[in-house]
């Protein structure tokens, strides 16, 4: 189906622009035709090439204009405001350019008679299958400012969880790069100058100075190796996680990662029970939901894990019979979830899940936060006292022999 943007009169001569979806130019002037329009221009929407598509990074949508969109959107629908009409509302008063445009288009091809979810999931890299669903279901239920608004809130919470997560790490982040600078440059600039007065005094060097001695050549002549390294295992990295046994042997490494491991599990915990109450509550079958969750979770472990609870359920079996399995699943979430299928409140069971695990993460980024402060004062210790062991005691003892 292509996209076909108009210029167009109505029957009072009034001059209106819009966008039509239609398979081909003849088909998209008679549906213009249907609606009693005297067609001025016709013309089909360039796709994008794949120089734009590889560019795409570049003009990412951030999440928080995703929440105000939905936010302010259902306020004009609960206002019985149009949805056109607010659609071009938000278009002027966005002010990510990208985000405008989108908006822009969205608004055209609704007045041209496509259905606002059908339009969103046009564009998968601003609206998740998640967001595109709970739209649909809003849309056959007629309850769509009420849907809104929950997604809001939803995304909101999601927002607000990433954005903590993101605001701990970036202190100790901060400090070891600066570490790591600073060491550098040490190694490069400095330790050569103290060493070399040191190979000059003559004497049997400790193995920690031999150490140093060593790093520092390494660092001043062989840094293109370091370089290489550095770029080189990122790129290989990358293209092992596109490749679906890569995919899923680093998700379950995230499992097995010291302290990191535990984080990663509770994300994928509220993403997952937050989204299939979220689906839940607003009439989509639980299956179905099961179907979105697999692919908005975030992990080929939860991923597959889901999809066999599908597999489970359309066997007649409990839709916790595929996690209590799973030794990456913590048992509270399978036996909740099975209380909540037996009292028929799964909706309301997943969403407390969804709460406590939220609540257990930022116990657990507080905590980190205060565990790597001390952490990184270690480290800087261990630091100064190699460069006490192999510098300044040697330098010491050389001005000791001399006098």
């Amino acid at each position: 189906m292509a996209i076909f943007d108009y210029k167009a009169k109505d029957l009072s001569g009034q001059s209106i622009s819009g966008a039509v979806e239609a398979p081909s130019e003849a088909v998209a002037l008679d549906v213009l035709k249907e609606k009693e329009l005297f067609v001025l221009s016709l013309k089909e929407r360039k796709r994008i090439t794949l120089f734009q598509s590889s560019l795409g990074f570049l003009q990412r949508v951030p999440r928080k204009d995703v929440v105000l969109f939905a936010r302010q959107l259902a306020v004009m629908i609960s206002a019985t405001v149009p949805i056109v009409q607010a659609l071009r509302i938000l278009v002027r008063q966005t002010e990510n350019v990208n985000f405008k445009i989108i908006i822009s288009e969205i608004a055209d091809e609704v007045d041209g008679g496509a259905k606002l979810s059908a339009t969103l999931a046009r564009y998968p890299s601003v609206f998740s299958q998640f967001f595109v669903h709970m739209i649909r279901s809003g849309e056959t239920t007629g309850k769509l400012d009420e849907t809104l608004n929950y997604l809001a809130d939803q995304q909101e919470k999601d927002y607000d969880l990433i954005s903590k997560i993101r605001g701990a790490m970036i202190y100790p982040a901060f400090v070891l790069g600066g570490i790591l600078v600073v060491g550098a440059a040490m190694m490069i600039f400095v330790i050569p100058n103290l060493t070399n007065i040191l190979q000059e005094g003559g004497g049997e060097l400790p193995a920690s100075t031999k150490a140093v001695i060593a790093t520092s050549n390494f660092f001043k002549h062989q840094w293109w190796v370091l370089l290489i390294v550095l770029v080189t295992i990122p790129v290989l990295l990358r293209f092992a996680i596109k490749t679906e046994v890569g995919r899923h042997q680093f998700d379950r490494l995230k499992f097995r990662m010291p302290i990191f491991g535990q984080i990663f599990q509770k994300i994928y915990l509220v993403r997952f029970s937050r989204s299939l109450s979220t689906l839940v509550v607003s009439g989509i079958p639980v299956t179905r939901g099961l179907e979105i969750v697999a692919d908005v979770v975030g992990n080929t472990v939860y991923h597959d894990l889901t999809r066999e609870s599908i597999t489970e359920i359309e066997a007649g079996n409990s839709i916790a019979t595929a996690f209590v399995k799973s030794k990456d699943i913590p048992p509270m979430l399978p036996q909740m979830m099975v209380v909540g299928e037996q009292t028929g409140k799964l909706d309301l069971i997943l969403d407390k899940l969804a709460n406590f695990y939220a609540k257990e993460l930022e116990n657990m980024i507080a905590n980190l936060t205060s565990l790597i402060e001390p952490l990184i004062l270690v480290i800087m210790g261990v630091g100064v006292a190699v460069m006490v062991m192999a510098i300044l005691l040697p330098m010491y003892n050389l001005s000791q022999a001399i006098t």
